[in-house]
């Protein structure tokens, strides 16, 4: 039964991805509910009928306790049948009838709704671009894609275990009094608007409290995780006060902000229990008063008595659920602050793979400052032609990597063009363009998986033979034999840590080379490849980099100037625009800014001067 309901939805059901997810909550949560439009439908019409089932048994039980004032000898003879009949309802029907009322909601909905809310949001966060998430707390982002499903989640599950069933609870409730003396409405009808002004007082305030609690939690698990990512520089400088006390103020906005939507509560519960006190004496007190009059029987005082004691208990149940449902749509508006931003870097509707021939790259007037004055790059024209070796040389911030971003596309330009084989890269498809590339980061951060995992992410269809023969190459596969993680996993199953921290700045950087290795792009960029290796193994692995060159186009950045000594031509950037073009010789004779590098140098570093 439980895999019949759990198979009703399938929370990975294919859908149609938008750059512009809606805005608003309602909207929002209607797109992500499509496929449990039916479910939706059913376990709405199962909560009214349980909720109906539960008002008949109180009215019966008024009946029975009327029945019970005649001739007990002939009772059973008369009413057996009958009372045999509820019985058996009882016993066998309304238990299956719940059954699938729960089943419906526990079973078809909560786990497979959150799942699904999980499993799109990190889609489309995945389909953001690099800049967007340099914008953000990255533990921030994750706790909003951790904590909104669940709470998207609670609103179903109070939508159908407690708003629509107390609807129809209430309504049967009133039709039950009714037809027992129209009369006892009137306190009903009081106690009810007196309950609506409290409720839309409760809910006015609670979804504001609520969504203010949130964020305010989400920036501590931000704070947080940026420093236990960061755990190295904390320890290296000595931080740890600092950093507590950077989390504390995070953690005390957090208490400030629980604080006053407790408050809310607190005030909803007092008032509430005031409003039932005067529900009960109204309706039980004027049903008394109907008796004493003759107006109603023993069995309607027992079923408004029943009535009014369920629903003195339910009231508190069903203020709890509202303001549930509204406190957690509070958490689903702030989670829709990361998960529904637009997708600001998208390919176009016409975009097509990247057609790669020979690999030539043109640069067209680009420019790129990231919306502000300066920095970047301003107006830059270049060529570099099938197999080309291109040296990149400036001081910091002189635009080396702003090039290298725009040419994988992590940003579009705000000027200018960038192709490939004639193709504008803001007109192919982001994976084929990436595909094409190979990238050696200065930073040479792992996944927290295998030392397997992280080179096969170059190339997921490779053999184990060629990753062994990718980390040969990369100098690496006599190191990864002896690792050991705290699991006991050896070699290249072994666990390298988050960022790759269980190893050796040199080892990951070796890692990182077998990766690319094995991904064999025809285009390849080097951003200081060699900067995290010992001499040594730079001078072992110099060979293998240039192995990797051969045929392909290549642009390497680097420092130390002996690195990209032997590329085809140099190009010196200086506050965003190439001023000098040629060979190491050709600019050594020029005497110009790549000349003063050569001769300020110290080891093969370049002088960092006007660092920005």
């Amino acid at each position: 039964m439980f895999r019949y309901f759990e198979r009703l939805v399938d929370p990975y059901t294919p859908y149609p991805e938008t750059d512009h997810p809606p805005q608003k909550l309602w909207p929002f949560l209607w797109e992500y509910s499509q496929p449990f439009k039916k479910v939706f439908f059913w376990a709405g019409v199962m909560s009214i009928v349980v909720a109906a089932i539960e008002v008949a048994l109180i009215f019966y039980m008024g009946r029975v306790v009327d029945l019970l004032e005649g001739d007990p000898a002939v009772f059973w003879d008369t009413y057996g049948m009958e009372l045999l009949m509820a019985g058996l309802f009882i016993l066998l029907v309304r238990p299956l009838l719940q059954a699938v009322d729960v089943a419906l909601l526990n079973n078809a909905i909560l786990p497979n709704f959150g799942t699904l809310i999980r499993w799109r949001a990190h889609r489309q966060v995945l389909r953001q671009s690099v800049g967007w998430f340099e914008n953000d707390f990255a533990g921030r982002v994750a706790n909003r894609i951790m904590q909104t499903p669940p709470a998207a989640g609670e609103v179903i599950f109070q939508v159908f275990d407690a708003i629509s069933f107390s609807l129809a609870y209430l309504l049967g409730a009133a039709i039950l009094l009714s037809s027992s003396d129209p009369r006892l409405l009137i306190p009903l009808v009081g106690w009810f608007v007196l309950y609506g002004f409290l409720l839309r007082w409760t809910v006015k305030r609670v979804g504001p409290a609520s969504q203010a609690a949130s964020n305010a939690r989400s920036l501590v698990t931000g704070r947080v995780v940026d420093a236990y990512t960061n755990i190295h520089s904390v320890k290296m400088f000595a931080h740890h006060d600092q950093e507590l006390e950077y989390a504390k103020e995070a953690i005390e906005e957090t208490r400030t902000t629980f604080q006053r939507e407790m408050r809310i509560f607190t005030v909803m519960d007092v008032t509430l229990v005031a409003l039932n006190g005067l529900l009960i004496i109204g309706v039980v007190g004027w049903a008394i008063l109907l008796w004493m009059q003759g107006a109603a029987s023993v069995g309607v005082v027992a079923a408004a008595t029943a009535l009014t004691l369920r629903l003195n208990a339910m009231t508190g149940w069903i203020m709890w659920a509202l303001t549930t449902f509204f406190r957690e749509l509070g958490v689903v508006a702030e989670g829709m602050e990361t998960i529904a931003q637009p997708i600001a870097l998208a390919d176009t509707k016409t975009a097509r793979p990247l057609q790669l021939t020979d690999g030539t790259i043109e640069v067209r007037n680009l420019s790129h400052h990231y919306g502000r004055q300066s920095g970047g790059l301003d107006g830059i024209d270049l060529t570099i032609r099938r197999g080309e070796k291109i040296g990149l040389v400036g001081r910091s911030g002189a635009g080396k990597s702003t090039l290298v971003k725009l040419l994988l596309r992590f940003y579009d330009p705000e000027a200018g063009q960038i192709l490939i084989d004639g193709q504008d890269i803001t007109h192919v498809t982001q994976d084929s363009l990436r595909l094409s590339i190979g990238m050696v980061q200065q930073d040479s951060s792992l996944l927290h998986r295998s030392v397997r995992d992280n080179i096969l992410y170059g190339r997921v269809d490779a053999s184990e033979e060629d990753v062994i023969a990718a980390a040969r190459q990369a100098q690496a596969h006599d190191f990864i034999l002896d690792l050991e993680d705290p699991e006991g996993r050896r070699g290249y199953a072994a666990q390298v840590g988050e960022r790759g921290v269980k190893l050796s700045g040199g080892q990951r950087q070796r890692v990182t080379l077998a990766r690319v290795i094995l991904k064999d792009a025809p285009i390849l960029l080097l951003d200081e490849a060699t900067s995290a290796l010992d001499s040594e193994v730079e001078a072992a692995i110099q060979d293998t980099l240039y192995g990797m060159m051969e045929g392909k186009t290549v642009i390497a950045i680097a420092h130390r100037l002996s690195t990209i000594a032997q590329m085809d031509r140099i190009l010196v950037l200086d506050q965003g625009r190439i001023v000098e073009d040629g060979s190491h010789d050709a600019l050594l004779a020029q005497g110009g800014l790549y000349a003063e590098f050569w001769a300020r140098q110290s080891g093969g570093f370049l002088a960092i001067e006007g660092a920005a």
